[in-house]
């Protein structure tokens, strides 16, 4: 019998995210549920934008669905990071905060 490698990584298990994402890549759980769920692309598309196996995709959207509360915890860490930099007038967000050339 085959082992099989999980397709995704929790926050707690990874070196390059706070967060769940595919093994071996920089996508977050959170982004291929943002695209598929909330945005309506299909998993199909997101596959191919991101050249995944289509199961990494539907594994990623069972994975933000098995563990709420930790993708609860994850959009908080995001909005008080996000809430941080707003306030914070040397952090940039966005081409507005760009100084003037």
């Amino acid at each position: 019998m085959s082992e099989q490698m999980n397709t995704v990584i929790s926050g707690d298990e990874s070196d390059i995210h706070d967060e769940p994402h595919i093994r071996g890549r920089r996508i977050t759980v959170s982004h291929i549920h943002a695209l598929v769920e909330e945005r309506g692309l299909n998993a199909q598309t997101v596959a191919d934008r991101f050249d995944l196996p289509i199961s990494d995709v539907y594994h990623a959207l069972a994975y933000y669905h098995d563990h709420p509360e930790e993708m609860r915890a994850v959009k908080e860490r995001r909005q008080e990071v996000h809430e941080a930099a707003e306030s914070d007038p040397r952090t940039i967000t966005g081409p507005d905060d760009l100084p003037e050339a």
